[in-house]
């Protein structure tokens, strides 16, 4: 049975009326299948689905982001490596099922690949979390990447989870502290790590497996902050809002590849990924591909100044900062006349109170 989202009504009567015709024991008994009319309306449903997806609105993006039927990590990693092996446990706590990991074949070399898995039933879903990782699942994948990088092997993450898990419990045994020490170790990394983000890439959970050399995202993802709801809810107390919560979080991987969040764009079929999973399947193979060549022959310290560039870089140009700066630490090159302003605004108070008194000095050098 197909889902369909609340902007599809169109095509998913076009497609109700292409089933019946396609089945020649319809109500009325047997009948001939009339291929004309077929092929006519199969026409009209592939004009229906271009004419709405070219269009699509910041939060319609988001439900195509989310769709039930979306392929998700686990149909990625049975389908584009070979010989994949499993591996388990953080060492210290358990087992976190959110999050797939192991070592595979891919084009006949070594990877690691890590992928948050969300599940495709209501079973699934709740055995996964949902996607939603908790601390030893991200220990877990602290683990497995320094086994990577000690046998120099290069990691591929697929992102797909609305967030970290805010449970007690996780909260408990150190969320915060597990997802900052993955990016932190991300970022040392020495060999090629790159992140895919192939439907909800959510807050926190997303960036811990996010800090890589490329970052890849399929043209109807999200990747942001905070979830559209839960911005609107706090920015307007309005959870309806979402709309232009969505427009202004930029979250969409047009404005993240113009804002430099994300290093390129896959294409999806239209009408998205799960309409033709082999076409998704062939364009991230080729992406991955072509990105692993690119970083393969870098040496250790090359991949890592790499890495620490491409992030320090993000926002340099076409946002708030104007002035040049220097690519390899997070200070500012500010000209002698910006300098005396921040000293200006540093020591206001002080020379306000200065003032004040040199105002007084004056009045009593006069009149006294």
């Amino acid at each position: 049975m197909r889902n369909y989202l609340n902007f599809e009504d169109k095509i998913k009567n076009l497609e109700n009326e292409l089933d019946k015709l396609k089945d020649p024991y319809n109500n009325e008994g047997l009948s001939e299948v009339d291929t004309n009319k077929i092929s006519k309306i199969q026409s009209e449903i592939d004009e229906k689905l271009k004419e709405v997806y070219s269009d699509l609105n910041p939060w319609q993006i988001t439900l195509v982001a989310r769709h039930e039927d979306r392929p998700k990590s686990k149909f990625f990693i049975d389908n584009l490596f070979e010989e994949f092996i499993p591996l388990s446990g953080d060492r210290f706590y358990g087992e976190d099922k959110s999050v797939i990991s192991g070592f595979a074949k891919f084009e006949g070399n070594s990877i690691l690949v890590i992928g948050q898995e969300k599940g495709d039933d209501l079973d699934s879903r709740i055995k996964r979390n949902f996607g939603m990782m908790r601390p030893e699942g991200y220990r877990k994948t602290i683990r497995l990447m320094r086994l990577a990088d000690k046998f120099k092997i290069p990691i591929i993450f697929f992102i797909d989870t609305p967030g970290a898990y805010p449970g007690v419990g996780a909260e408990e045994r150190g969320q915060a502290e597990a997802i900052a020490k993955t990016i932190e170790c991300s970022m040392e990394l020495g060999v090629p790590t790159i992140s895919v983000i192939i439907g909800e890439g959510g807050s926190g959970g997303a960036v811990a497996l996010s800090s890589s050399s490329k970052v890849l995202m399929l043209s109807n993802a999200i990747y942001s902050v905070i979830s559209p709801e839960g911005c609107a809810t706090i920015l307007w107390r309005d959870p309806t809002k979402t709309l232009e919560a969505a427009k202004a979080m930029k979250l969409s991987a047009k404005d993240l590849l113009n804002l430099g969040v994300i290093d390129e764009i896959i294409t999806e079929p239209v009408g998205g990924a799960h309409r033709d999973r082999d076409f998704i399947l062939k364009n991230i193979k080729n992406s991955i591909f072509k990105n692993l060549n690119d970083l393969k022959d870098l040496s250790r310290d090359e991949i890592i100044n790499q890495r620490k560039k491409k992030f320090l870089s993000i926002g340099r140009s076409g946002g708030f900062v104007t002035q040049s700066t220097d690519e390899n630490s997070l200070s500012m090159k500010t000209s002698f006349f910006m300098d005396i302003k921040k000293r200006i605004y540093t020591f206001k108070k002080e020379l306000i109170i200065f003032g004040f008194l040199a105002f007084i000095f004056v009045i009593l050098y006069y009149f006294l």
